[in-house]
Protein backbone atom coordinates (compact mmCIF):
# COMPACT_ATOMS: atom_id res chain seq x y z
CA UNK A 1 0.00 0.00 0.00
CA UNK A 2 2.87 2.35 0.94
CA UNK A 3 4.63 1.60 -2.35
CA UNK A 4 1.45 2.34 -4.29
CA UNK A 5 0.99 5.65 -2.49
CA UNK A 6 4.65 6.60 -3.06
CA UNK A 7 4.35 5.70 -6.75
CA UNK A 8 1.16 7.78 -7.09
CA UNK A 9 2.85 10.83 -5.56
CA UNK A 10 5.83 10.44 -7.88
CA UNK A 11 3.58 10.35 -10.93
CA UNK A 12 1.57 13.34 -9.73
CA UNK A 13 4.72 15.36 -9.17
CA UNK A 14 5.99 14.43 -12.60
CA UNK A 15 2.73 15.47 -14.22
CA UNK A 16 2.83 18.81 -12.43
CA UNK A 17 6.31 19.43 -13.78
CA UNK A 18 5.15 19.07 -17.39
CA UNK A 19 4.69 22.58 -18.87
CA UNK A 20 1.15 23.40 -19.94
CA UNK A 21 0.54 23.65 -23.66
CA UNK A 22 0.01 27.21 -24.84
CA UNK A 23 -3.63 28.09 -25.42
CA UNK A 24 -2.88 29.07 -29.00
CA UNK A 25 -1.32 25.73 -29.93
CA UNK A 26 -4.47 24.30 -31.50
CA UNK A 27 -5.20 27.60 -33.24
CA UNK A 28 -1.73 27.51 -34.80
CA UNK A 29 -2.51 24.14 -36.37
CA UNK A 30 -6.01 25.21 -37.52
CA UNK A 31 -7.50 24.10 -39.81
CA UNK A 32 -6.75 20.40 -39.94
CA UNK A 33 -9.97 19.37 -41.71
CA UNK A 34 -12.79 20.69 -43.89
CA UNK A 35 -14.51 23.91 -42.82
CA UNK A 36 -18.26 24.35 -43.40
CA UNK A 37 -19.73 27.73 -44.34
CA UNK A 38 -23.49 27.81 -43.69
CA UNK A 39 -25.51 30.02 -46.05
CA UNK A 40 -28.96 31.43 -45.30
CA UNK A 41 -29.85 31.31 -49.01
CA UNK A 42 -30.80 28.43 -51.33
CA UNK A 43 -28.35 26.82 -53.71
CA UNK A 44 -28.03 28.58 -57.05
CA UNK A 45 -29.01 32.03 -55.76
CA UNK A 46 -26.70 35.02 -56.18
CA UNK A 47 -25.76 34.98 -52.46
CA UNK A 48 -24.99 31.28 -52.79
CA UNK A 49 -22.61 32.05 -55.66
CA UNK A 50 -20.94 34.70 -53.50
CA UNK A 51 -20.59 32.18 -50.67
CA UNK A 52 -19.06 29.53 -52.93
CA UNK A 53 -16.63 31.93 -54.57
CA UNK A 54 -15.47 33.13 -51.18
CA UNK A 55 -15.28 29.60 -49.76
CA UNK A 56 -13.19 28.35 -52.66
CA UNK A 57 -10.55 31.03 -52.28
CA UNK A 58 -10.65 30.92 -48.48
CA UNK A 59 -9.82 27.25 -48.76
CA UNK A 60 -6.81 27.98 -50.94
CA UNK A 61 -5.52 30.41 -48.34
CA UNK A 62 -6.22 28.08 -45.39
CA UNK A 63 -4.92 24.92 -47.05
CA UNK A 64 -8.19 23.05 -46.40
CA UNK A 65 -11.48 22.75 -48.25
CA UNK A 66 -14.25 25.17 -47.28
CA UNK A 67 -17.64 23.78 -48.31
CA UNK A 68 -20.97 25.61 -48.41
CA UNK A 69 -24.04 24.15 -46.72
CA UNK A 70 -27.38 25.79 -47.56
CA UNK A 71 -29.95 26.19 -44.79
CA UNK A 72 -32.50 28.70 -46.11
CA UNK A 73 -35.71 29.68 -44.39
CA UNK A 74 -37.19 31.83 -41.61
CA UNK A 75 -35.37 34.93 -42.77
CA UNK A 76 -31.98 33.36 -42.13
CA UNK A 77 -32.81 32.32 -38.56
CA UNK A 78 -32.57 28.57 -39.27
CA UNK A 79 -28.98 28.83 -40.49
CA UNK A 80 -28.04 31.27 -37.76
CA UNK A 81 -29.35 29.07 -34.95
CA UNK A 82 -27.55 26.06 -36.45
CA UNK A 83 -24.21 27.88 -36.29
CA UNK A 84 -24.92 29.36 -32.85
CA UNK A 85 -25.30 25.78 -31.55
CA UNK A 86 -22.18 24.50 -33.31
CA UNK A 87 -18.86 23.88 -31.58
CA UNK A 88 -16.82 27.11 -31.37
CA UNK A 89 -13.82 25.55 -33.05
CA UNK A 90 -13.74 27.38 -36.38
CA UNK A 91 -15.09 24.46 -38.41
CA UNK A 92 -18.69 25.68 -38.70
CA UNK A 93 -19.15 29.25 -39.91
CA UNK A 94 -22.08 31.45 -40.88
CA UNK A 95 -22.44 33.81 -43.80
CA UNK A 96 -24.45 36.51 -42.00
CA UNK A 97 -26.25 39.00 -44.21
CA UNK A 98 -28.06 42.30 -43.80
CA UNK A 99 -31.27 40.47 -42.85
CA UNK A 100 -29.57 39.24 -39.68
CA UNK A 101 -29.29 42.85 -38.50
CA UNK A 102 -32.96 43.43 -39.32
CA UNK A 103 -34.07 40.30 -37.46
CA UNK A 104 -32.69 41.61 -34.17
CA UNK A 105 -35.62 44.05 -34.00
CA UNK A 106 -38.10 42.17 -36.17
CA UNK A 107 -38.33 38.94 -34.15
CA UNK A 108 -39.08 39.06 -30.42
CA UNK A 109 -38.55 35.45 -29.36
CA UNK A 110 -35.50 34.16 -31.19
CA UNK A 111 -33.68 31.33 -29.40
CA UNK A 112 -30.39 33.19 -29.82
CA UNK A 113 -28.95 36.70 -29.63
CA UNK A 114 -27.27 37.42 -32.97
CA UNK A 115 -24.85 40.04 -31.65
CA UNK A 116 -23.94 38.00 -28.57
CA UNK A 117 -23.82 34.53 -30.10
CA UNK A 118 -22.11 35.17 -33.45
CA UNK A 119 -18.57 36.55 -33.56
CA UNK A 120 -17.93 38.88 -36.52
CA UNK A 121 -15.02 37.57 -38.60
CA UNK A 122 -14.90 39.61 -41.81
CA UNK A 123 -16.96 41.37 -44.44
CA UNK A 124 -17.34 39.80 -47.87
CA UNK A 125 -19.34 42.10 -50.12
CA UNK A 126 -22.00 44.80 -50.29
CA UNK A 127 -24.65 45.46 -52.90
CA UNK A 128 -27.05 48.14 -54.05
CA UNK A 129 -30.74 47.72 -54.70
CA UNK A 130 -32.53 49.42 -57.56
CA UNK A 131 -35.96 51.07 -57.64
CA UNK A 132 -37.78 49.79 -60.72
CA UNK A 133 -41.29 50.01 -62.13
CA UNK A 134 -42.93 48.55 -65.24
CA UNK A 135 -42.16 50.62 -68.31
CA UNK A 136 -45.78 51.80 -68.52
CA UNK A 137 -45.72 53.40 -65.05
CA UNK A 138 -46.57 57.12 -65.39
CA UNK A 139 -43.28 58.59 -64.12
CA UNK A 140 -39.95 58.90 -65.91
CA UNK A 141 -37.40 59.78 -63.22
CA UNK A 142 -36.85 59.76 -59.47
CA UNK A 143 -38.06 63.31 -58.83
CA UNK A 144 -41.29 62.57 -60.73
CA UNK A 145 -41.71 59.32 -58.81
CA UNK A 146 -41.42 61.04 -55.44
CA UNK A 147 -43.91 63.72 -56.53
CA UNK A 148 -46.33 61.04 -57.78
CA UNK A 149 -46.11 59.11 -54.51
CA UNK A 150 -46.79 62.26 -52.51
CA UNK A 151 -49.82 63.03 -54.67
CA UNK A 152 -51.13 59.45 -54.39
CA UNK A 153 -50.59 58.24 -50.81
CA UNK A 154 -51.46 54.58 -50.32
CA UNK A 155 -52.25 54.02 -53.99
CA UNK A 156 -48.93 52.55 -55.16
CA UNK A 157 -48.08 48.91 -54.39
CA UNK A 158 -44.53 47.97 -53.43
CA UNK A 159 -43.55 44.32 -53.89
CA UNK A 160 -40.86 42.46 -51.97
CA UNK A 161 -39.78 38.92 -51.23
CA UNK A 162 -41.21 39.13 -47.72
CA UNK A 163 -41.49 41.13 -44.52
CA UNK A 164 -38.10 42.19 -43.21
CA UNK A 165 -36.18 41.47 -46.40
CA UNK A 166 -33.65 44.05 -47.53
CA UNK A 167 -35.82 45.27 -50.45
CA UNK A 168 -38.74 45.73 -48.05
CA UNK A 169 -36.68 47.74 -45.56
CA UNK A 170 -35.12 49.83 -48.35
CA UNK A 171 -38.65 50.77 -49.36
CA UNK A 172 -39.68 51.60 -45.81
CA UNK A 173 -36.64 53.85 -45.35
CA UNK A 174 -37.49 55.54 -48.66
CA UNK A 175 -41.02 56.26 -47.44
CA UNK A 176 -39.73 57.74 -44.18
CA UNK A 177 -37.25 60.02 -45.90
CA UNK A 178 -39.63 61.15 -48.66
CA UNK A 179 -42.74 61.46 -46.51
CA UNK A 180 -44.65 59.08 -48.78
CA UNK A 181 -46.88 56.06 -48.23
CA UNK A 182 -46.96 52.88 -50.31
CA UNK A 183 -48.77 49.58 -49.73
CA UNK A 184 -46.30 46.77 -49.09
CA UNK A 185 -47.10 43.50 -50.86
CA UNK A 186 -44.88 40.70 -49.47
CA UNK A 187 -44.51 37.69 -51.77
CA UNK A 188 -43.66 34.13 -50.81
CA UNK A 189 -43.12 33.29 -54.46
CA UNK A 190 -41.51 35.26 -57.29
CA UNK A 191 -42.91 38.79 -57.55
CA UNK A 192 -41.25 39.54 -60.89
CA UNK A 193 -44.08 38.35 -63.21
CA UNK A 194 -46.56 40.55 -61.34
CA UNK A 195 -44.23 43.52 -61.60
CA UNK A 196 -43.78 43.04 -65.34
CA UNK A 197 -47.54 42.75 -65.84
CA UNK A 198 -48.25 45.82 -63.73
CA UNK A 199 -50.16 43.89 -61.05
CA UNK A 200 -47.77 45.58 -58.61
CA UNK A 201 -46.23 48.95 -59.30
CA UNK A 202 -42.76 49.11 -57.87
CA UNK A 203 -39.99 47.27 -56.06
CA UNK A 204 -36.49 47.69 -54.69
CA UNK A 205 -34.66 44.81 -56.37
CA UNK A 206 -31.13 43.40 -56.27
CA UNK A 207 -29.37 44.97 -59.25
CA UNK A 208 -28.26 41.69 -60.82
CA UNK A 209 -31.80 40.28 -60.64
CA UNK A 210 -33.41 43.00 -62.76
CA UNK A 211 -30.49 44.33 -64.81
CA UNK A 212 -31.30 42.26 -67.95
CA UNK A 213 -34.91 43.50 -67.88
CA UNK A 214 -33.73 47.07 -67.45
CA UNK A 215 -31.41 46.66 -70.44
CA UNK A 216 -34.32 45.22 -72.47
CA UNK A 217 -36.50 48.22 -71.62
CA UNK A 218 -39.08 46.12 -69.75
CA UNK A 219 -38.40 47.78 -66.40
CA UNK A 220 -37.62 51.42 -65.72
CA UNK A 221 -34.82 52.22 -63.23
CA UNK A 222 -35.06 55.27 -60.97
CA UNK A 223 -32.18 55.12 -58.54
CA UNK A 224 -29.74 52.90 -56.68
CA UNK A 225 -29.86 52.67 -52.90
CA UNK A 226 -26.14 53.22 -52.32
CA UNK A 227 -24.83 56.72 -51.62
CA UNK A 228 -23.04 56.66 -54.98
CA UNK A 229 -23.68 55.52 -58.54
CA UNK A 230 -22.57 52.04 -59.55
CA UNK A 231 -20.49 50.85 -62.50
CA UNK A 232 -23.21 48.62 -63.95
CA UNK A 233 -25.64 51.56 -64.26
CA UNK A 234 -23.59 54.75 -64.43
CA UNK A 235 -26.49 56.78 -65.84
CA UNK A 236 -28.86 55.85 -63.02
CA UNK A 237 -28.61 58.27 -60.08
CA UNK A 238 -28.07 57.37 -56.47
CA UNK A 239 -31.33 57.94 -54.59
CA UNK A 240 -29.40 60.27 -52.30
CA UNK A 241 -28.96 62.71 -55.19
CA UNK A 242 -32.68 63.47 -54.89
CA UNK A 243 -33.50 62.23 -51.38
CA UNK A 244 -30.76 63.72 -49.23
CA UNK A 245 -29.11 61.31 -46.83
CA UNK A 246 -30.64 58.16 -48.28
CA UNK A 247 -28.21 55.24 -48.15
CA UNK A 248 -28.98 51.54 -47.84
CA UNK A 249 -27.05 48.43 -48.80
CA UNK A 250 -27.30 44.70 -48.67
CA UNK A 251 -24.21 42.97 -47.29
CA UNK A 252 -22.58 39.59 -46.71
CA UNK A 253 -19.91 38.53 -44.26
CA UNK A 254 -18.44 35.69 -42.23
CA UNK A 255 -19.29 34.93 -38.60
CA UNK A 256 -18.36 32.20 -36.12
CA UNK A 257 -19.93 30.83 -32.94
CA UNK A 258 -19.22 32.84 -29.80
CA UNK A 259 -16.12 31.65 -27.88
CA UNK A 260 -14.30 30.69 -31.07
CA UNK A 261 -10.59 31.30 -30.24
CA UNK A 262 -9.39 34.73 -31.29
CA UNK A 263 -6.40 33.24 -33.09
CA UNK A 264 -8.77 31.18 -35.25
CA UNK A 265 -10.94 34.24 -35.92
CA UNK A 266 -7.85 36.19 -36.97
CA UNK A 267 -6.73 33.42 -39.33
CA UNK A 268 -10.20 33.21 -40.88
CA UNK A 269 -10.43 36.98 -41.28
CA UNK A 270 -7.11 37.04 -43.07
CA UNK A 271 -8.26 34.27 -45.42
CA UNK A 272 -11.56 36.02 -46.24
CA UNK A 273 -9.91 39.35 -46.93
CA UNK A 274 -7.35 37.65 -49.16
CA UNK A 275 -10.11 35.78 -51.03
CA UNK A 276 -12.11 38.88 -51.94
CA UNK A 277 -9.06 40.62 -53.40
CA UNK A 278 -8.45 37.88 -55.98
CA UNK A 279 -8.99 39.48 -59.43
CA UNK A 280 -11.25 36.66 -60.65
CA UNK A 281 -13.41 37.02 -57.54
CA UNK A 282 -13.68 40.79 -57.94
CA UNK A 283 -14.63 40.37 -61.60
CA UNK A 284 -17.36 37.86 -60.76
CA UNK A 285 -18.60 40.08 -57.95
CA UNK A 286 -18.98 42.94 -60.42
CA UNK A 287 -21.08 40.73 -62.70
CA UNK A 288 -23.31 39.94 -59.71
CA UNK A 289 -23.70 43.62 -58.88
CA UNK A 290 -21.70 43.48 -55.65
CA UNK A 291 -18.38 44.93 -54.55
CA UNK A 292 -15.87 43.66 -51.98
CA UNK A 293 -16.38 44.82 -48.39
CA UNK A 294 -13.06 44.13 -46.64
CA UNK A 295 -13.43 44.46 -42.87
CA UNK A 296 -11.49 43.28 -39.84
CA UNK A 297 -13.40 41.49 -37.07
CA UNK A 298 -13.65 44.76 -35.15
CA UNK A 299 -14.65 46.68 -38.27
CA UNK A 300 -17.35 44.13 -39.09
CA UNK A 301 -18.62 44.27 -35.50
CA UNK A 302 -19.01 48.04 -35.72
CA UNK A 303 -20.73 47.71 -39.11
CA UNK A 304 -23.27 45.28 -37.63
CA UNK A 305 -23.90 47.58 -34.67
CA UNK A 306 -24.68 50.48 -37.02
CA UNK A 307 -26.97 48.31 -39.15
CA UNK A 308 -28.86 46.92 -36.15
CA UNK A 309 -29.47 50.42 -34.85
CA UNK A 310 -30.48 51.83 -38.23
CA UNK A 311 -33.00 49.16 -39.16
CA UNK A 312 -34.31 48.87 -35.62
CA UNK A 313 -35.41 52.51 -35.84
CA UNK A 314 -37.09 51.92 -39.21
CA UNK A 315 -38.95 48.86 -37.92
CA UNK A 316 -40.16 50.72 -34.85
CA UNK A 317 -41.20 53.86 -36.73
CA UNK A 318 -43.07 51.93 -39.42
CA UNK A 319 -44.65 49.46 -37.01
CA UNK A 320 -43.30 46.46 -38.90
CA UNK A 321 -43.99 43.06 -37.37
CA UNK A 322 -42.96 39.56 -38.39
CA UNK A 323 -45.66 37.10 -39.38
Amino acid sequence: MRHSRRRFLQLAAGAAAIPALPRGASAQAYPTRTVTLVSTFPAGSAPDIIARLTAQHMGEKLGQNVVVENKPGAGGNIATEYVVRAQPDGYTLLMPVSTNAVNVALYRNLPFDFQRDILPVAGIAKTAFLIVTPEKFPTKNLAELVAYLKANPGKVNMASGGIGTSPHLCGELFQIQTGTKMVHVPYKANWLPDLLSGTVDLTFAPVAQVLPLVKQGKLRPYGVTTAYRIKLLPDVPAIGEVVKGYDAIGWYGIGAPAKTPQAVVAKLSEAVNAAITVPAVRARFEQLGVEPMPLTPDGFKKHIEVEVGKWGKVIKQQGIKSI
